[in-house]
């Protein structure tokens, strides 16, 4: 049976997604404009069906330009516009799902010149194909990245600007279970939209229950075999790895549940979906699964009449766009209801006010600010919905922080039943105090609003707390899911060092003798105990930059009080900024890489945040200049703690003791994603823990409240049947817990082991197996060979040891992080001696390396690697190596072997032109192919190769007809020979009279039956 992705993935996808609903075509059949892979007879048949009021030529007119709209840098933000259109011309019919043709393809090659890419899967709608899938087989080396790699090098490949900007989005599976304690997305089913740079690859984890037996349709017998046959697969159908795939709860098909049964496929692609325009130009978002279910739930809670509740999402999660997502999606939901909806986004303090105007802007709202009482009064009593003149959707960004406590903020007695108010506070563990008056207010100045609070850490305690003031949680998104899904960060503490401590000491007994007892503030803010802290720092910081090889990180200071934080700022001006001022201002000789290394890892520029210290315009700035990179250090007090966004910000000093909801907040700070980090560093001054602590103990009360030895070489060749009969025994032993009679279940067990001593012992036995099968043979005990199925074996050793690769990757990567920093630091202290390289030759490296890669590939892809010219090809690379060092040669040796690698590169690709030809005359079948080429290549049994054609072509349809009637007359190789055999001769001898003696009929027949026996046992030709 042929057990690659095809088989294990690949078709059993095709087939769910047809119980979803799709239609499966075949390409043999179809027309499409090749530039943009637009199915044209059907796209302008349901054009036409969907917009009545088009003729022909009009439709054709329209098609030029949606065409013309692809060429645009714009990522598909103009398609996507038509896309989603439901006024103008219709593409897809939103409000009748239904009313759309919904078809999957295989194989659909992406083309422009001579660089292509063929997805595994594409998903068409009206003609349109919107979506495609890439499948893995499981435990395949690499995982998952490696398809990421590929993906960015083809997004960032201008050829096929087209095809990304008609892509909506992309699903990427090896058709196993997440691995949340990986590094790297490695191994699981991923979702993501496009990208002119690297795609984003997501999570996807579904919550809500389905009812499959409803949700998915009847795949008929004669169906599955179109599909089988078409490509050239009918030997699987009866295997029981087959039928395992086929469960609609396997990890790629789960994922296909979720995102295109056809009500959640209108939602993503109507709703799901930003354009983010920020100073790296315009980017594609899709919703986040905890996005995406947080919406639904608030539509749920308004059908039930609710009309207030709290979206609790872990800090660096989304909130903001969460809100966008809302105002799009809930105005349509209230339009369909004839009510026009007002969006109000209510923040506490002016920065938040800023950064939520510009978040909403850069997604293409238009944003009304209200910063006073009076603006917000007036506001209120207006009953125009928006501001602008365009049309265009809006928010209201409100800072209640100047009039939250006013008692006369609001008083509006005139409602406008058709019109909708939709509060989202933001924040709301904080400033909403029930005894102050602004809570009473907003809920007398619209008592039909809607108000959704948004919180990442919400309030506790006894007191008030937030589920009290905002009613129920509608949707929940906790800090352990989003460090899983690689939104946020896992923290680490690091407690100051031992010497560190004893200075610390030493200050402050100096301090008491000169102050007496001394008030504990001005203890710590006194120069004697500033000094050695911000000394500390400054070293630290400089040491992670030069651990992490990372000079762009930047670092926060949160000082005991604002005056410990002006002296910091005041003794680090003094000492490190001027200092470093006139070092670069001083004549030096040219320095060494190392030496410059160690300098431009050295901070030298800091910025004190106080709300006393410069204007609130001059504090914006230094807060802009940090997350831009320009300034290294920040010192505060309590701004910037909570709502401040900076990914770069990488470790946070910590001086005093934070609490409750406050502690979280702050921590939070250095948890966002930023390059390949995989923490944010926490410097503990305080003694936190015991306060973190605490505050864990009061999140996990509301939490439970809330969700009730390496493989082993035989020397002797020959063994005795007693020792064969004890290795067998262990065998069976060590995968006696195992399901070793279904191939793919085996796999599934083995994916959930991570020990890699327990992988090698399994891995140690089968391959054990594989040498076991040949030794028994040449032994001549053929009794043996009953106690094992060792063709099954085979397969269950080429699972294992992809799994064992697997981790091995992981633990690679896992050991990399921690000795690469050890190796940064390392090296500091080494000299190394280097010759200078041209920059010329740097790019001819570059060149050979790049002709090297696409020769191997090229190679590579070769179905047919006993073809005497692939191997002649391959010897002349194997040379090319020996040779010399590719590497290690000089400019002149350098072009050789690129012109030598290019002249087999062109040879390869020639070659695999004729093969493509030969395969298409067999309908993709690689077999047939094969077996012309062999039957032509020596001793031809005919001059024609029409001829050949036809008596193969005749073989293959009646032996493919034997197969579908009875696909377990493989599993019986004696049998499938003789009834080959039989067919053999009556297409070749009688019906297309080529001569065949007793002995050609044997040897060919050898051939076609080991062709077709591979295939069944997934060996490679």
């Amino acid at each position: 049976m042929k057990f690659n992705e095809d088989s294990r993935v690949k078709i059993p996808t095709i087939l769910h997604l047809i119980r979803l609903g799709y239609q499966y075509l075949s390409l043999k059949d179809q027309v499409w404009d090749e530039s943009t892979n637009i199915f044209t007879d059907i796209f302008k048949e349901n054009l036409l069906r969907l917009n009545h009021e088009l003729n022909e030529a009009e439709a054709d007119k329209f098609y030029a330009e949606l065409a013309l709209t692809l060429e645009n840098e714009d990522l598909g933000k103009a398609f996507y516009e038509k896309l989603i259109d439901q006024s103008g011309i219709r593409l897809i019919d939103f409000e009748n799902f239904e009313n759309n043709t919904f078809h999957v393809v295989t194989e659909l090659t992406y083309k422009k010149d001579e660089d292509e890419f063929r997805p595994d899967i594409v998903l068409f709608i009206n003609g349109l194909p919107l979506v495609f899938i890439e499948v893995k087989k499981p435990n395949n080396l690499d995982g998952i990245q490696a398809e990421h790699k590929r993906l960015q090098m083809r997004f960032q490949n201008k050829k096929f600007r087209h095809f990304i900007n008609l892509t909506q989005f992309m699903v990427f599976s090896n058709n196993m279970e997440y691995d949340d304690n990986a590094l790297q997305p490695l191994q699981g089913a991923f979702y993501s939209t496009t990208s002119y740079y690297k795609p984003i690859f997501n999570y996807f984890r579904e919550e809500e229950t389905f009812d499959l037996e409803s949700l998915l349709n009847t795949v008929e017998d004669d169906l599955e075999n179109f599909v089988l046959k078409d490509n050239n697969l009918l030997s699987i159908k009866n295997s029981p790895e087959f039928l395992t795939n086929k469960n609609p709860k396997s990890p790629t098909n789960s994922i296909c549940t979720s995102l295109f049964q056809k009500d959640r496929l209108a939602f993503i692609l109507q709703f799901g979906f930003a354009y983010v325009k920020d100073n790296k130009g315009l980017q594609k978002h899709i919703m986040r699964y905890p996005q995406l279910f947080a919406t639904k739930a608030i539509e749920q809670k308004l059908e039930e009449g609710v009309k207030n509740g709290i979206i609790w999402h872990t800090q660096g999660s989304g909130k903001t766009a969460l809100t966008y997502y809302n105002v799009k999606y809930l105005t349509s939901y209230f339009q369909s209801k004839k009510v026009v909806p007002k969006f109000y986004f209510i923040v506490d303090r002016i920065d938040l006010l800023i950064q939520a105007g510009k978040e909403f802007r850069s997604r293409g709202l238009v944003v009304h600010n209200i910063n006073s009482r009076e603006e917000f009064a007036k506001d209120i009593k207006t009953t125009s919905v928006i501001h602008n003149s365009s049309g265009k959707p809006e928010i209201t960004v409100v800072n209640i922080q100047k009039f939250q406590d006013d008692p006369d903020v609001v008083q509006n007695t005139d409602y406008n039943l058709n019109i909708q108010r939709v509060y989202f506070l933001d924040e709301v563990h904080r400033s909403y105090n029930p005894k102050g008056s602004f809570l009473a207010n907003l809920k007398e100045s619209d008592k039909n609003a809607i108000k959704i609070g948004l919180t990442g850490t919400p309030l506790l305690g006894t007191d008030y707390n937030t589920r009290s003031l905002f009613g129920s949680y509608i949707h929940k998104y906790y800090y352990n899911s989003s460090i899983a899904d690689g939104y946020t960060l896992r923290l680490i503490r690091e407690e100051i060092e031992t010497n560190y401590q004893l200075k610390l000491k030493e200050a402050l007994e100096s301090i008491d003798i000169l102050k007496g007892n001394a008030d504990k503030t001005q203890v710590y803010a006194h120069h004697r105990f500033v000094e050695p802290m911000l000394d500390y720092i400054v070293q630290d910081f400089e040491r992670a930059r030069i651990s992490f090889n990372d000079n762009s990180i930047g670092g926060m200071v949160v000082c005991d009080s604002s005056d410990q934080a002006k002296k910091m700022y005041e003794i680090f001006q003094t000492k490190y900024a001027i200092a470093n001022d006139s070092f670069n201002v001083a004549a030096e000789p040219e320095e060494s890489y190392g030496n410059q290394k160690i300098e431009e890892s050295k901070v030298k520029s800091a910025a004190v945040i106080l709300h006393d210290i410069g204007t609130k315009e001059e504090r914006k700035d230094q807060v802009e200049e940090f997350k831009d990179g320009k300034i290294d250090l920040l010192f505060v007090y309590n701004m910037l703690l909570t709502g401040f966004d900076a990914p770069r910000l990488k470790k946070l000093y910590v001086g005093r003791v934070i609490k409750a909801h406050n502690l979280l907040q702050t921590l939070t700070r250095v948890n966002r994603t930023y390059k390949d980090f995989r923490y944010g560093y926490v410097v503990d001054f305080a003694d936190i823990q015991k306060e973190f602590e605490k505050t864990n103990r009061d999140y996990f009360n509301e939490l439970q409240e809330e969700l009730g030895d390496e493989m082993v070489h035989y020397s002797n060749l020959f063994k005795s049947a007693e020792e064969i009969k004890e290795e067998i025994k262990e065998i069976k032993e060590v995968l006696f817990h195992y399901d070793t009679s279904n191939a793919e279940i085996f796999q599934q067990q083995i994916s959930q082991i991570s020990d890699r001593k327990e992988m090698l012992k399994i891995t140690r036995v089968l391959n054990n197996a594989k040498s076991l099968y040949n030794l028994i043979r040449l032994s001549g005990n053929y009794e043996l060979l009953e106690q094992l199925d060792f063709h099954k074996l085979t397969i269950l050793s080429r699972e294992a040891n992809n799994h064992l690769a697997l981790i091995n990757t992981k633990e690679a990567l896992e050991q990399n992080v921690d000795t690469t920093n050890l190796l940064n630091v390392a090296l500091e202290d080494v000299l190394f001696a280097f010759v200078k390289i041209k920059e010329e030759e740097m790019v001819l490296a570059d060149e050979l390396k790049n002709t090297l890669q696409k020769t191997r590939e090229m190679l590579g892809g070769n179905f047919d690697q006993k073809d005497p010219h692939f191997v002649s090809l391959k010897e002349e690379l194997e040379r090319l190596f020996k040779k010399k060092n590719l590497s290690e040669v000089t400019k002149e040796e350098m072009e050789a072997n690129i012109k030598a690698l290019q002249e087999i590169y062109d040879k390869a690709k020639e070659l695999e032109r004729k093969n493509a030809l030969l395969r298409a005359k067999y309908d993709n079948d690689e077999k047939y192919a094969r077996l012309h080429k062999r039957l032509m290549e020596k001793d031809p049994l005919t001059d024609s190769e029409s001829k050949l054609f036809e008596a193969l072509q005749g073989l293959k349809k009646e032996i493919d007809n034997q197969i579908m009637q009875n696909a377990k007359v493989l599993e019986n190789e004696s049998f499938a020979e003789k009834m080959m055999i039989r067919i053999l001769i009556d297409q070749f001898k009688n019906k297309n009279h080529i001569a065949l003696d007793a002995a050609t009929s044997k040897r060919v027949n050898h051939m076609i039956v080991k062709e077709y026996m591979n295939e069944f046992y997934g060996r490679v030709a």
